[in-house]
């Protein structure tokens, strides 16, 4: 494994801070992923030439930043989904859910059109298969009266992972988030829609018909912005 550390010492930020920036720039030298085991807390406590209390501090704050994961009995590896993290744009702090329940689908009107389209001119086979198992899966929860926002939000997770796009699922906590929200505020109304939109969606994409894909979503997501509508004059009305 190559190696190369900056000296962490008599800088402005702690040491375990300056450790993390080393482990990171490590990560990303040797290009690891999920299934590569980070060196022991005692080679990198050699390596950085700090105390392994250093180390101890500086996997902790990777942990806490989703890019690494300390699996038991096995050791730290590099997290699924490095540096991607429930809420990162805190829209939880918002005090009016509602109205950043519309801004959000606002936000999606715009970028997920687009989204489907690519995905219909670039998903793969295996994507596909993804695609309608989670169609499946948002279908039997709607049907059994359960929460579907979880299984939701993996399908427009799906979509977005059939563009092959790098940047897409970096984007993807504005559509969770919202998915999330929409439904808690909505309380799951669109059950139907629900179901006739996403199907209509899988086909579109499918069949690799980018067009299709396009106005299926810009139909999936008029449908929630008029709800949305319809919730906030009747609150308005009270």
């Amino acid at each position: 494994m190559e190696t190369y550390f900056e000296s962490i010492k008599n800088k402005e930020s702690s040491l375990p801070e300056q450790a993390a920036d080393q482990i990171s720039k490590l990560i990303i030298q040797n290009h690891l992923t999920g299934e590569n085991k980070l060196p022991s807390e005692f080679e990198l406590a050699e390596l950085l030439n700090v105390g392994r209390g250093t180390i101890r501090e500086a996997v902790k704050l990777l942990v806490a930043r989703n890019v690494l994961e300390i699996r038991r009995g096995k050791g730290t590896y590099l997290a699924p989904n490095p540096g991607e993290v429930p809420d990162p744009l805190g829209f939880a702090y918002y005090p009016d859910q509602m109205r950043l329940a519309m801004d959000l689908v606002e936000i999606r009107s715009q970028l997920e059109p687009w989204v489907a389209r690519m995905a219909a001119e670039h998903a793969t086979a295996e994507n596909i298969k993804i695609l309608r198992e989670c169609c499946s899966k948002v279908e039997q929860d709607i049907l059994n009266k359960r929460d579907h926002s979880q299984n939701d939000v993996q399908f427009h997770v799906a979509i977005a992972e059939c563009t092959q796009n790098l940047v897409v699922p970096k984007l993807i906590p504005i559509i969770t988030y919202s998915i999330t929200l929409f439904v808690s505020l909505t309380e799951s109304r669109l059950r139907t829609e629900t179901i006739v939109g996403h199907r209509e969606l899988l086909e579109a994409i499918s069949d690799g018909d980018g067009l299709r894909a396009e106005k299926s979503m810009i139909q999936h997501i008029e449908y929630n912005k008029a709800l949305l509508q319809e919730i906030t004059r009747r609150e308005g009305e009270k």
